[in-house]
């Protein structure tokens, strides 16, 4: 796997140098294919699963429904995984409805990039839409790949504001700030946190805990906090409950879980990875951001043997095996944690969303996708794209998706008891919508990758190096790549 990343890294860093620079927002030429910048494929060591999901029991009240057109089938690209499988429930709502069959085609994690990119190169018209990740929004624009929907949105009864901003800003929008959208926030996800309740109610633990830290055991709700207790309910030789770590915590270098990982405090602590005209220098190694690094490789000495170079699945493990106390996961992966056929401990299991930073600044790692539409189709299979969307940004519909088992972006229905109350961690997730950012989203977001898991990965997980000259070389790599691209002067 080493070696597969170091020649897809090689690989990355060549092709690259056909990217437009990010004032060009090239349109689609249908003579000649552009050449794709393939900044990094997703790399995901198993597809996955999501083993309980809300059932939907009513059948949706369509208030619009599009008129009919000349195209009887769409198809929707996505990932291997139950969300997509959710999605083809509401797209079989959307075909009785309209008689349009909707097929939505799933490709697996570890290829769907490869895909992607490669019906982007051919200009092809193998699907309509495409489910597809936040870091891709500024390669899909700046290369023609997606129709712009901006004042589809505005026309349509303002869609843009059916969503919470920040899923709109992370989703769809390219540039920054520009009021320009590209995709619909649709899976909805966010970094979260589960706990061993058990652990956090017993008497005798909250006494000690009270007795050492000097306040309550309880949800943390401060980074600090957090770390205290992780300090706490780590005792291999001494376990309670068979628990003997504090927290697991992302550590996954291959793609972007260790960045996901150290982004929650990074944030918190007041630090971004760029600040105006893609700053770096004096941003990404600024005191905040190396004082959050140190934080995340102290979290880590707190977590289970075997989890230094961990992501998803590593973290429901460590959980489900009574190691630790805590873990950090994306919200899609908690349904197995409420699951008792897979979880021993799922009627001991809390959710929480993520704590505050030193000066109260909140913010979580953003997951999820949105849908955009393929700029290579018919002009009459783009306007079905987009009734599609239309249809399926209902509240109403919104409202089917997230009963189905979707992670919805729409503000009311997020906000709703209906929603709120129908799992254990819904109320987290809602809450965790509200304040999430995300990593680089322009075309070559792979190099920026590759530059901070390098850099970072061994001081996180051993101790290597000195934290503020790791964070000074990152913004120094940053900056010569954002110089190259013509980012920045």
């Amino acid at each position: 796997m080493k070696k597969l990343m170091f020649l897809m890294i090689v690989f990355v860093m060549v092709l690259s140098a056909c990217a437009p620079t990010p004032t060009q927002l090239p349109a689609p030429v249908a003579t000649e294919a552009p050449a794709p910048v393939v900044t990094e494929a997703p790399v995901a060591t198993e597809a996955p699963v999501v083993t309980e999901a809300p059932v939907a029991t009513e059948a949706p009240v369509v208030t619009e429904a599009p008129a009919a057109s000349g195209v009887k089938e769409l198809t929707i690209l996505w990932a291997e995984w139950d969300p997509a499988n959710y999605l083809q429930e509401i797209g079989n709502m959307y075909e009785k409805e309209t008689g349009i069959k909707v097929n939505v085609v799933q490709e697996p994690w570890g290829s769907f990039y490869d895909r992607v990119s490669a019906e982007w190169a051919a200009q092809g018209d193998s699907f309509d839409m495409v489910v597809g990740d936040s870091q891709w929004v500024g390669q899909g624009v700046t290369q023609g790949h997606y129709v712009e929907l901006t004042d589809f949105f505005k026309e349509n009864g303002n869609i843009q504001d059916t969503v919470t901003p920040a899923t709109l800003r992370y989703y769809g929008e390219f540039p920054t700030d520009s009021g320009k959208y590209w995709a619909y926030p649709t899976e909805g996800d966010a970094v979260g946190w589960a706990y061993r309740k058990d652990l956090f109610e017993d008497p005798a633990e909250m006494e000690a805990f009270k007795a050492k830290y000097g306040y309550d055991l309880a949800v943390p709700t401060t980074w600090a906090q957090l770390r205290d207790i992780a300090e706490f309910f780590t005792r291999p030789d001494n376990p309670k409950n068979g628990v003997k770590y504090g927290v697991a915590v992302y550590t996954q270098k291959d793609y972007d879980g260790l960045i996901m990982g150290y982004q929650n405090p990074m944030f918190s602590y007041g630090a971004y990875w760029y600040g105006e005209g893609y700053a770096v220098e004096g941003v990404v190694n600024a005191p905040e951001a190396v004082e959050a690094l140190k934080f995340y490789r102290e979290l880590y000495l707190f977590a289970p043997p075997g989890t230094s170079n961990a992501f998803f699945a590593e973290m429901n493990d460590a959980f489900i095996s009574g190691q630790a106390a805590m873990i950090m996961n994306y919200f899609a992966f908690f349904p197995a944690l409420a699951n008792p056929g897979v979880n021993q401990f799922a009627d001991k299991t809390g959710f929480f969303s993520g704590p505050a930073g030193p000066n109260g600044d909140r913010y979580v790692s953003l997951g999820g996708q949105g849908t955009s539409v393929n700029s290579y189709i018919s002009d009459e299979r783009k306007q079905a794209s987009l009734d599609f969307i239309k249809w399926f940004a209902q509240k109403s519909i919104q409202e089917e998706w997230a009963k189905v088992g979707g992670y919805t972006c729409n503000k009311e229905v997020l906000a709703s008891d209906a929603f709120l109350n129908n799992t254990a961690y819904n109320k987290a997730f809602a809450e965790s919508m509200g304040f999430v950012k995300d990593f680089w989203n322009i075309p070559e977001y792979g190099l920026f990758l590759e530059i901070v898991n390098r850099n970072m990965h061994g001081y996180v997980v051993s101790g290597e190096g000195d934290p503020q000259a790791i964070m000074d070389n990152i913004a120094k790599e940053c900056e010569a790549v954002l110089k190259e691209y013509g980012y920045i002067k």
